[in-house]
């Protein structure tokens, strides 16, 4: 039975799953979205670290940054003008790293495709004008942080693609070789960032012939909604942390293939709750959101993909017990400390949890668990929501909790959590556990009868 059963699950998922996710797993565009946003990552933990700084939940030290002013600006002011220039560039970092990507899998210039990209972002972005004798023009923090990332992605997977079909059609401007490599690959731009750049001009003169706004806000009016069940609701998230989980089953990593479709609905969530949280209105009435990167990565998959840190708990307990099988004693080690760090490749590939049906079931439940308390938690206000700081996705639970909340209720809902997770994961883990203890017995006792022959 049980070996039917495995089966049924192994050609289901081998049937249906593993040709989806090959086919996402090599789609350049999925490719060029996921690198080109995680080049924005430095940025966002840079920002986050001054965000942290600016609101640390002791009053006395707000109070000080406030108050002490260098030449009429202050401390905390300068501290928003640095998260401002890091997290608050998403969209502009990200329309380049995405068309760089984008134009480097087709084997051209990624730097060039890069900046014809960021020229073509300010583009289509509204200025701000001031008045006077000598008006000055600007452009929004708002636009080129996160709620230009949609922009910031189809420019970039157009301005890639665009740029890349021209080189690759030789249709560029050649220099003679003796010209340096760096002059003649920005002459081989010129025809592609002409074509590209015009393309976006003329999409904005086309938006103020209409008066229709600008395409930022209409790409919003337009996605927000959709996307925004999966992304940003409690039963869409659900179903990206099981899908997440098995394609993980089957060896493939989760992450590349689902976060990368929704992770830009969970940025653009977090700088959301950035921004209201800097202005003193961060809740759910003011539009704060719940489901965020921080949400995802802190709350959810504390150990890693599947809510790892649980299960080598429950593995750590065995030993301590040491009621574990030689296998499990071996491997504690090897899992534990990684896992503290949401590092669960040793886990994952050791124990091991790929194709491994025995846990399959906590694999997809315990970080939908986690995502359902983190959630009733939120939502009912006995956690703050997420402050907009990213703590870096190897920062341990209940120190993460704290970073991203400013909240020590966050520390002790990861504690909650984690205790639930042991529990999910023991009955399966102990079950396994047998099956272990009893091959290792077997093959003690062939040792034995095989040295008794011998003799």
């Amino acid at each position: 039975m049980a070996d039917k059963k495995s089966g049924g699950i192994n050609g289901f998922i081998e049937k249906w799953l593993m040709p989806v996710a090959i086919k996402l797993g090599g789609f350049k565009p999925l490719i060029a979205i996921r690198d080109g946003i995680a080049l924005s990552m430095p940025l966002i933990i840079i920002g986050s670290l001054f965000l942290i700084l600016g609101s640390f939940p002791i009053t006395a030290m707000t109070d000080f940054f406030a108050n002490t002013q260098i030449n009429n600006v202050s401390i905390a002011a300068i501290f928003n003008k640095i998260v401002n220039g890091s997290f608050g560039l998403l969209g502009v970092v990200g329309a380049f790293g995405i068309a760089s990507s984008y134009a480097e899998q087709f084997h051209t210039d990624g730097k060039s495709a890069g900046i014809i990209a960021v020229a073509s972002f300010f583009v289509v972005t509204p200025s701000i004008f001031t008045g006077g004798k000598a008006p000055l023009e600007g452009m929004p923090y708002g636009y080129l942080g996160s709620k230009g990332l949609f922009i910031a992605i189809i420019i970039g997977l157009v301005a890639g693609g665009i740029f890349q079909w021209f080189i690759n059609h030789d249709i560029r401007i050649k220099m003679p070789d003796a010209v340096p490599p760096a002059i003649s690959a920005s002459f081989s731009a010129l025809i592609p960032g002409a074509v590209i750049i015009t393309l976006w001009g003329a999409i904005y003169a086309l938006f103020v012939w209409t008066g229709w706004g600008n395409i930022h806000d209409m790409l919003l009016h337009i996605f927000a909604k959709p996307l925004g069940l999966l992304g940003d609701t409690l039963p869409g998230t659900m179903v990206a942390i099981a899908l997440n989980s098995l394609f993980w089953f089957v060896g493939i990593h989760g992450g590349n293939v689902v976060n990368t479709i929704i992770s830009p609905i969970w940025l653009m969530n977090t700088d959301a709750n950035r921004v209201l949280h800097q202005s003193g209105k961060l809740s759910l009435s003011n539009g704060g959101h719940i489901v965020t990167s921080p949400f995802i990565d802190n709350f959810v998959y504390m150990g890693g993909g599947g809510a790892t840190l649980g299960l080598v708990l429950a593995i750590g307990i065995l030993v301590f017990m040491r009621r574990s099988s030689k296998q499990l004693e071996v491997l504690a080690p090897l899992t534990i400390t990684p896992g503290l760090f949401n590092i669960n490749e040793p886990t994952m590939f050791g124990l091991p949890v790929v194709l491994n049906t025995t846990l399959l079931i906590p694999f997809i439940l315990a970080p939908i668990i986690n995502a359902v308390t983190t959630y009733s938690a939120m939502y009912f206000g006995w956690v703050p929501l997420p402050t907009g700081v990213m703590p870096n996705w190897t920062m341990p639970p209940i120190i993460s909790g704290f970073l991203a909340t400013s909240s020590w209720t966050a520390c002790v809902l990861q504690a909650l959590n984690i205790v639930l997770d042991v529990l999910i994961y023991m009955p399966f883990l102990l079950n396994l556990n047998k099956q272990q203890r009893l091959e290792e017995a077997g093959e003690d006792l062939t040792k034995i009868a095989a040295e008794e022959r011998a003799n």
